[in-house]
């Protein structure tokens, strides 16, 4: 068993990476890799090997216990089928009777295909995830299991499986140090006994845990400075000149020994100088050291291939059949769609909603039937159905991309052949499908008037049910090739735009320019408009004589069909559904081999190194070596001569806290009987200035939860007790100014620098008497205290993707809150996911800023001895939120080692043993129940609990001359700076946010040259009724289908940056308005922009009449648009729990802007009782607008097919009801749609809050 360990960015990932062949294809790689002499070509390393990942890609709405055993049975069983029929068969032969019990675990280990198997429950007991096996893994929305957990399930999904070489990529992140060990001496027992071969790379390993590897290979910047015997390596770093001191982790030692910044303190050779030892000198030195010269010799040595067993090397490339899997993974997405039901049954009531009011508006009473202009308005009810059906399948873009990441996890680990996910999906949404147009046919069909006659009304569902499905099947397709949601959306709304502008209904066959034919013919939604009209024109009500000389046809029916371009025979009706299955087939196995061979789009980390300042280097290390951190000297760093701002030192004490929470529907199925679930448990507590107090327990016991009551953070639940502020009771507004909170999840805005995202914080947070230069220099002096000054220009990014590390993030959020400069500051796990040596360094900050006279508390999970000793106090919990001790800690922890020494029974500590894992063994579950007594109730009767008691009572009288905290103003700075500060930050942000704003300003290009050749020169030659028409079809869809696109793409990027704004608001750093403010005026500006480029575009191309009051007034109703559209999808954003649903109801509010838009059904011809919503619908108004404005004035004549001609004015007034005079009350309306969006907008994020805490 082998131990990696490295710093951050020295390659660790990449190197297991490679071993298990999972290495992106573009990189370039040499050298060659063998498992048993065998070459990547001869097997599939992916199934031989097992890599766990340091990210944690799990469905949310499954549970543990589903995740794991869906992993199992995807990845299969492997040879242990046949190794129990070989050991069955050598039994018999040699008349040996198997225990009972061991033979049925082996029986039921061998079984494959079932849904729940044994193997998944020894998982689950192995890993600690019996305890919340049925509970959803959750994520940033949905309340789930804690991250360490979360961490365990992605080990657990790699050990159900049958692979006998595991590679797990730091799988301790998040977990206490007990856990830790635990886990690995599991991992070192099937090693041992089953001879498997793993290697783990962990960031912070326990000496305990680290004694139980074999080998250690230490990676630094890309190079292996050793690979060997654990024995040999301090060996190796003293005959360089290096030892490691007492009291310090040998893991510790190794990651900071090849560091420039740390190296010089490990020097013992006190006759010879120091000096650096570069880590290519560290590798040239290893080669020639006897470990090195040993392996060098066996890698000479090629193994033989026939010593291999058969079954040691997976050649089938799947865990089971092809049958098996698309079984596995139907179930999968069939309890997926489940659990995710409100989204489908929101989405069939949507349906319902529009169906009913559709049907009010298209009422048969209302729709006479015989004369060809009688055509026009079941024109508009069919197309109105067919727009409603497509938007209902936009819904699926994003579906689909909520879910490739796991699928590319699964997909690259080789779970199930990826045609086999696409399979499940397409079948799934089959019998959806057909429900949502059923739905609608059903409700519309007769109501609305459309053909008396069954066999038509069946044809009509045919045709809208086949339409679904290729909606459907192109958007599925669209998510799986671009992947993110602000692309996907900005293409995805274009794609719809292509599609309905071609579809036969805005412009008609006979108008399209030559050169664009062909786009007629390419449209899905042409032959979906051929289908439905063709079902209704053609029926036996329709087949009147024709006296429109103008249109050879000899009925009616057959006159409206030629009038459009449509097919006039019913084969129309067969062929243009068969093209429309034909596109979905089409667009299903495009989806399909998208799955299958596109590559993941994992961003490239580019994460910058914090090497680089190397001139601060050499006198950062002058500290002693001996004790690399003194409890008790202030900072290890050069004293900083910098400013100190004033802060008032406050003591927080707490008294018999307690908190619920309902309790979870899960565990009520489990038979659990109460109504709420206790989480903690009659807590009680000081902390005070200058003291740094560590809140310790195993996973799952509180230590967050606890953290967020005293930091008022939570926002569901009831917490009973009293949390005093300097004998004060707490008050959350003016708490919030004075403390910081670090959470455990790094929330920081992508798209700013680290410089920009601590000077933003300081600027709102330090008192308004700072000024700009002082502000400065303590900012300057913060990033300097957390070494993130030669980052300050490096961008922040997503977790995962791209920007900080992990380590560098957490240092981020430190700085955060130290710029605010508050008395108290709360930390959760600021030490987890980081190196031993990004934990000194944190570690050391938050002893520096302790020293300042600070009130400083942080959870810890896996503290060395080091960090643990350099806490002052220590709160510890069990599981059930019940403190088993509180008190301090002593030097080398002897107060705390006492105390539990002190209780008959417990084990003595060894000598060198970390006090920290110590504790958390000899307190666990198991030692409660072995030594049959309760470790909280001990502590309740114990002497430190009454001492503890009093320094409360103390602490609940105020200091004398002391007055309780108040500020004269809710924030720090007035309304008007905070204004400008998140304008500043929105306005760097959007800059450097190329995929939102490149995407949209590319799109709006796209957008005007299309328009721009179809309408080609239309508005030059006004001559007939159909040019009007077209010309209102222009102006219609020029603003509905960008401005669409506007609404859907700000949705992602406000609700990531909202997130954000749910822990600056809990920090009291503005007011939301503020905030509002700044985020629609920038977006303003960019709108602005993209309305002038799309008129220059249109107008020109359109050929409109140059006049400036007619240029003007178009270019003001554009960028118009485009501002209350934007504004209304923030809006949504604001209402809605997540972007997902706040995306579903813009494909309801579209559909019924687009009805009552006055172009689908004419003003005139909407009946009275629907007339209001026509003046309630913004874009109704912009393209009265545009029409008045352009036309309104127009005294040329127009020929009207059955009629005399008419004056273009005159046509306008009586059959669109638009006047020139109106004019002026459209500006009026326009910016009463921006305004009264923005104020729900500003008002939504001030009052609701969709963090559940």
């Amino acid at each position: 068993m082998t131990l990696l360990l490295g710093p951050p960015s020295s390659g660790k990932s990449t190197l297991m990476r490679a071993l298990t062949g999972k290495l992106d294809k573009s990189l370039k790689v040499s050298g060659n890799i063998t498992y048993c002499g065998h070459t990547f070509s001869e097997f599939y390393p992916e199934r031989t090997s097992a890599y766990v990942s340091q990210y944690d890609l799990h469905n949310a709405e499954m549970t543990v216990r589903e995740t794991l055993d869906f992993s199992r049975r995807c990845l299969g069983i492997g040879a242990r089928y046949d190794m129990l029929a070989e050991l069955a068969k050598r039994e018999r032969d040699a008349g040996i009777k198997p225990d009972p019990e061991i033979d049925a675990f082996m029986k039921a280990t061998a079984v494959q295909g079932q849904e729940t198997n044994i193997i998944t429950d020894l998982t689950l007991k192995v890993l600690g995830l019996d305890i919340c096996a049925d509970i959803i893994i959750g994520d940033e929305m949905i309340r789930g299991v804690s991250g360490g957990q979360k961490k365990r399930v992605t080990t657990g999904e790699m050990l159900t499986g049958p692979a006998r070489a595991l590679f797990m990529d730091e799988i301790s992140t998040g977990l206490d140090s007990s856990s830790t060990f635990q886990i690995v001496k599991y991992v070192r027992q099937l090693v041992h006994v089953m001879n498997e071969t793993v290697m783990i790379s962990l960031l912070q390993p326990p000496p305990e845990t680290y004694n139980l590897f074999d080998d250690i290979i230490l990676l630094s910047e890309g190079y292996i400075v050793y690979h060997g015997p654990r024995e040999n390596i301090l060996e190796f770093f003293e005959s360089a000149g290096f030892r490691c001191p007492e009291r310090k982790g040998v893991a510790d030692f190794l990651q900071e020994v090849s560091s420039k910044k740390d190296q010089r303190q490990y020097w013992y050779l006190e006759q010879e100088q120091y000096r650096y030892v570069s880590v290519l000198e560290f590798a040239e030195r290893f080669k020639s050291f006897h470990v090195g010269q040993q392996m060098l010799k066996e890698l000479q040595i090629p193994f033989e291939k026939s010593k291999t067993h058969p079954a040691a090397l997976t050649t089938s490339k799947y865990g089971q059949s092809s049958w098996e899997s698309l079984k596995a993974v139907m179930l999968r997405e069939q309890l997926l769609m489940k659990r995710n039901s409100f989204i489908y049954i929101f989405k069939v009531t949507q349906l319902i909603i529009l169906a009913l009011m559709a049907m009010t508006v298209f009422l048969r009473t209302e729709m006479p039937v015989g004369k060809i202009s009688d055509g026009t308005k079941f024109f508009g009810a069919l197309a109105f159905s067919l727009i409603t059906i497509l938007f209902n399948g936009f819904a699926e873009l994003q579906l689909t991309i909520k879910k490739l990441p796991v699928f590319f996890k699964h997909r690259d680990f080789l779970f199930f052949p990826p045609w086999t996910f696409g399979l499940a999906n397409i079948i799934l949404k089959v019998p959806v499908s057909l429900v949502e147009s059923a739905v609608w046919v059903v409700l519309t069909y007769y109501v609305m008037g459309f053909a008396p006659a069954a066999g038509r009304f069946f044809r009509q569902l045919l045709a809208f049910f086949a339409t679904h499905q290729m909606a459907m099947a192109l958007f599925r397709f669209l998510g799986a090739i671009l992947k993110t949601m602000v692309v996907a959306n900005t293409f995805g709304m274009f794609v719809l735009l292509i599609i309905f502008i071609f579809g036969g209904f805005i412009i008609p066959r006979g108008d399209i320019r030559p050169w664009w034919i062909w786009g007629y013919w390419a449209s899905p939604m042409m032959y979906s408009q051929n289908a439905i009209s063709v079902n209704e024109f053609l029926a036996s009500r329709w087949a009147i004589p024709n006296n429109d000389t103008t249109i050879d046809a000899p009925t009616v029916g057959k006159a409206i069909l030629k009038s459009k371009g449509l097919f006039t025979e019913e084969w129309g009706f067969w062929v243009s559904t068969g093209a429309i299955v034909g596109f979905t087939i089409l667009f299903n196995i495009l989806y399909l081999l998208a799955l299958t061979y596109l590559s993941s789009s994992s961003g490239s980390n580019t994460l910058v190194s914090d090497e680089e300042n190397e001139t601060n280097g050499e006198e950062m290390s002058t500290m002693p070596s001996s004790k690399p951190m003194d409890t008790n000297g202030a900072a290890n760093r050069p004293t900083q001569s910098g400013i100190v701002l004033p802060f008032q030192p406050l003591s927080l004490s707490f008294n018999h806290i307690n908190y619920y929470v309902d309790m979870p529907a899960e565990m009520k199925e489990q038979g659990f009987s109460e109504s709420r679930l206790q989480l903690l448990s009659d807590i009680s507590g000081a902390f005070r200035p200058g003291v740094l107090t560590a809140l310790v327990g195993v996973s799952g016991a509180g230590k967050t939860t606890l953290m967020d009551v005293l930091a008022g953070r939570k926002t569901t639940g009831a917490i009973e007790g009293s949390i005093e502020l300097s004998g004060y009771p707490k008050q959350q507004e003016t708490f919030a100014r004075i403390s910081g909170y670090c959470e455990q999840t790094d929330i920081h805005s992508p798209n700013v620098t680290v410089y920009e995202s601590i000077l933003y914080s300081a600027w709102l947070r330090l008192s308004s008497d700072v000024d700009d230069s002082t502000r400065k220099m303590f900012v300057e002096e913060v990033m300097a205290l957390v070494e993130l000054d030669v980052l300050r220009n490096a961008l922040v990014g997503l977790p995962g993707v791209d920007g900080l590390s992990t380590e560098q993030r957490k240092r981020l959020t430190i700085a955060v809150e130290l710029v605010a400069n508050p008395s108290i500051i709360f930390m959760d796990e600021p030490t987890s996911g980081l190196d031993a040596r990004a934990a000194a360094i944190v570690m050391r900050t938050v002893r520096n800023t302790v020293n300042t006279g600070r009130t400083v508390v942080c959870t810890i999970h896996q503290p060395s001895i080091d960090i643990f000793e350099s806490f002052d106090e220590l709160l510890l919990l069990k599981r059930g939120g019940h403190v088993i001790y509180a008190g301090e800690l002593g030097r080398h922890s002897h107060k705390l080692v006492e105390y539990f020494e002190a209780i008959p029974g417990v084990p003595k500590i060894t000598e060198g043993y970390n006090p920290a894992t110590w504790m958390l063994e000899v307190s666990s579950p198991l030692a409660e129940a072995r030594l049959d007594i309760n470790f909280a109730e001990i502590y309740a009767n114990s002497v430190l609990y009454t001492k503890n008691q009093e320094l409360i009572k103390e602490l609940s009288v105020p200091p004398p001359g002391y007055q309780d905290l108040s500020f004269p103003t809710k924030y720090s700075q007035n309304f008007y700076n905070q204004c400008v500060a998140n304008f500043w930050k929105q306005y760097k942000s959007y800059w450097k946010n190329p995929p939102y704003n490149a995407m949209r300003y590319l799109m709006t290009l796209l957008n005007g040259i299309v328009f721009g050749t179809v309408f080609w020169q239309k508005g030059k030659n006004l001559d007939s009724q159909q040019d009007l028409f077209n010309l209102l079809g222009a102006t219609y869809a020029a603003i509905f289908f960008l401005g669409a696109a506007n609404c859907i793409t700000v949705q992602p990027v406000v609700a990531i940056e909202r997130t954000v704004f749910y822990r600056e608001k809990a920090a009291g750093m503005y007011s939301p308005l503020s905030y509002a403010l700044a985020q629609t005026g920038v977006e303003v500006i960019y709108n602005i922009l993209q309305g002038i480029l799309y008129t220059l575009l249109i107008y020109v191309m359109i050929g409109y009449e140059w006049r400036a009051d007619k240029f003007f007034y178009f270019l003001f109703f554009i960028v118009a648009s485009f501002n209350y559209f934007t504004l209304f999808g923030m809006m949504l954003v604001s209402l809605t729990p997540s972007a997902l649903i706040a995306n579903i109801l813009i494909s309801f509010a579209l559909p019924l802007w687009n009805l009552f838009a006055g172009f689908l059904v004419v003003r005139t011809a909407i009946p009275i009782w629907w007339r209001w919503y026509y003046w309630a619908n913004p874009v109704s108004w912009t393209i009265y607008g545009v029409v008045a404005s352009q036309f309104g004035e127009n005294g040329g004549s127009l020929t009207v097919p059955g009629g005399n001609p008419v004056v273009v004015k005159q046509f306008l007034e009586d059959n669109l009801g638009i006047r020139h005079d109106f004019l002026g009350y459209v500006v009026l309306a326009h910016f009463a749609y921006i305004i009264a969006f923005f104020f729900v907008f500003g008002y939504s994020i001030k009052f609701f809050n969709f963090q559940k805490r």
